[in-house]
């Protein structure tokens, strides 16, 4: 019996309207501060309260850049788009609220393609408690580009920067580290044997944890939700999304600090630290420069850390030193070496 081929409707055959309609009837708004989502020319959103500050930010994805087709579900590349931008709202110690996607892509794409991509956002904004208010839609010449900007709010008094830092603060870190790029690594390495190979199927079975931070991030609410319930302000916080390397120059500068990390402190799971090691590549390396894990990296005083300690996601890594100190990372064996700029850049992505 011959099996029924899948019928894939071309975009043009909705137009924009129809298209719209299509993606974003199954929305439903979980806030009551959206007085109006998708349907008009604009969203409308209620007002703060008086001691309320409004948080926004942006990040875009783009094929072949920030994620390929060759590996990445559609349902989870949605879920991503929106973790990720959630994720900049929880570095700022502040609450996810709405939302606006904009997708351009080329004609190679069917509509249904569009469905699983918005499946994936809706699972995410459910989870994370945010409204789909919005957005647009384009053609592109080739590939896919996804664009999120994302609202939030937060207590005035308890938004973080990047640049509170002290001397003698503790520098912590949520999760564990590199485990997105020993992902990434595991699905490249896979890419390649089946373009050498096609018949012969990876077996992924085995690194559950490392593909799920790659393809499914989850950003840290549960930890400025823990935060508030502790009483704990964060002098200063950022996400890892580039490295660990990168996140603490860019935290020390912005802070005018020096610091000091234990390499021996630093969180890596046991399926980054074997695939590392297959890799003949320090688990280290992995943490400091591989990107993508979207933790939080942030510093306390001593005294908020004994509110903090006892939790067992959270590692202190180092301690911020007075700025002539430089960043430095203390290896296994004592040794001091200067922390560099080697995170993940998208720019130099090519």
């Amino acid at each position: 019996m011959q099996e029924e081929r899948i019928k894939y409707t071309p975009i043009s055959e909705l137009g924009e309207f129809g298209l719209i309609e299509r993606l974003t009837c199954n929305i439903e708004l979980q806030r009551n501060s959206t007085l109006k989502g998708v349907g008009d020319d604009a969203a409308v959103i209620a007002p703060l309260e008086k001691d309320e500050v409004l948080l926004f930010s942006t990040d875009l994805l783009a094929e072949g850049i920030h994620f390929d087709f060759a590996y990445t579900p559609l349902r989870h590349l949605g879920y991503k788009s929106v973790a990720v931008n959630v994720s900049d709202i929880c570095a700022m110690n502040g609450e996810p609220t709405q939302l606006l996607v904009s997708i351009a892509l080329s004609n190679q794409y069917s509509v249904e393609t569009l469905e699983e991509i918005y499946a994936g956002i809706r699972i995410a904004c459910k989870e994370y408690k945010v409204d789909l208010v919005g957005g647009n839609t384009s053609s592109l010449r080739s590939g896919l580009i996804i664009n999120i900007s994302i609202l939030g709010k937060g207590k005035k008094d308890r938004i973080t920067f990047r640049n509170g830092a002290k001397v003698g603060n503790y520098l912590c870190v949520t999760g564990d580290l590199g485990a997105a790029y020993a992902g990434l690594s595991v699905l490249e390495k896979g890419k390649t044997n089946f373009a050498r190979e096609p018949s012969v199927k990876p077996d992924l079975k085995s690194y559950t944890h490392v593909l799920q931070r790659q393809l499914m991030p989850r950003p840290r609410l549960d930890i400025v939700e823990m935060f508030a319930h502790s009483d704990v302000k964060p002098t200063s916080m950022i996400d890892v999304s580039d490295g660990l390397s990168s996140e603490i120059n860019h935290l020390c500068t912005e802070s005018s600090v020096g610091c000091l990390i234990d390499e021996t402190q630093i969180p890596i799971h046991d399926e980054t630290i074997k695939i590392a090691r297959e890799a003949e590549v320090s688990p280290t390396i992995f943490a400091l420069n591989g990107g993508e894990d979207y933790q939080l990296l942030f510093t306390v005083s001593p005294a908020d850390y004994k509110k903090l300690k006892d939790i067992s996601d959270i590692s202190l890594i180092g301690e911020i030193l007075a700025p002539a100190s430089g960043i430095k990372l203390a290896d296994k064996d004592g040794n001091l070496h200067e922390l560099p700029v080697n995170g993940w850049d998208a720019l130099k992505k090519k």
